[in-house]
């Protein structure tokens, strides 16, 4: 088992945090079943190797998350039936993440001074001359899932404003008519949440994240959506088929490559550096 104080890629996040992650993966993979008591402070103690306080605020942490509860007297046990509502699969295609969020509820968040532009990188499309910006906790099943912040362009917001601000962005500008889509495509990276995120989100501070960085460029090479979607590592999977629709057959070279010229694109798969999330 890890000592936690002495690993370096996680000097910033706090060591109840890092526990807390531990002993959640123990629940998800079956180590400690439904109903069973757990190790006792004592043990966790010793087998992490840090204070006895840092294993108190990790229980205390998956108490939170209705993964674990104690019986007075008799120790910590998991929780009789471990949801997975937290677990959000992340849409590998653009059709997928439409239909993944299209009922999702935001709750929108005033920002005194937002942005007025994204920062675009590199094959990300132009600057639109206006952007609205909305910021919004994502909800599902009435908990928080998602902080979000979309730059959405001025011209496209002024077709259904009411909409925007009502539900997730992103399938309401799917079902717009005259919006033609060049290409679109969401990058993940892992971060840290910061102290908004995490009282926005209910995790610990410098918890583990997925950041999604999420582009839509309409057909003159603008970029009309923009946005920043931050997950709490702990309720992301993303699974990608990566036979697709060649089982069963063999590609020509030539077709390989037009598959995955198409990768960015609204119809096609998008590349594995790429993955398509919630927003």
């Amino acid at each position: 088992m890890p000592n936690f104080q002495t690993r370096s890629g996680d000097r910033h996040m706090p060591l109840y945090v890092q526990v807390a992650s531990a002993l959640r993966r123990q629940i998800a993979t079956g180590q400690w079943q439904p109903g069973q008591q757990i190790s006792t402070l004592e043990e966790l103690e010793q087998e992490y190797k840090v204070a006895r306080v840092t294993v108190r605020q990790a229980v205390a942490l998956l108490q939170k998350e209705g993964l674990l509860h104690r019986q007075q007297g008799r120790g910590t046990f998991v929780a009789d039936k471990v949801s997975n509502k937290r677990w959000l699969k992340l849409g590998t295609t653009w059709e997928e993440l439409i239909e993944s969020i299209k009922d999702n509820v935001p709750k929108l968040i005033h920002v005194p001074a937002p942005p007025a532009r994204p920062a675009l990188g590199e094959g990300e499309g132009n600057l639109a001359s206006e952007y609205v910006f909305l910021r919004s906790v994502q909800l599902k099943d009435r908990a928080p899932y998602a902080v979000v912040n979309v730059h959405l362009a001025r011209s496209v917001f002024d077709l259904d404003p009411d909409e925007f601000t009502k539900h997730p962005a992103l399938p309401v500008l799917a079902a717009l008519e005259n919006i033609h889509i060049k290409h679109a495509h969401q990058t993940l990276v892992i971060g840290t949440a910061d102290r908004e995120t995490a009282n926005l989100l209910g995790v610990g501070l410098s918890s583990v994240t997925a950041e999604c960085h999420c582009i839509v460029v309409d057909s003159e090479d603008i970029a009309i959506y923009v946005a920043e979607i931050i997950y709490p590592s702990d309720c992301i999977k993303l699974h990608i088929d990566l036979l697709g629709d060649s089982r069963g057959r063999k590609r020509k070279p030539s077709e390989a490559a037009t598959v995955r010229a198409k990768g960015s694109g609204q119809a096609g798969k998008k590349p594995l550096a790429h993955a398509v999330g919630r927003s």
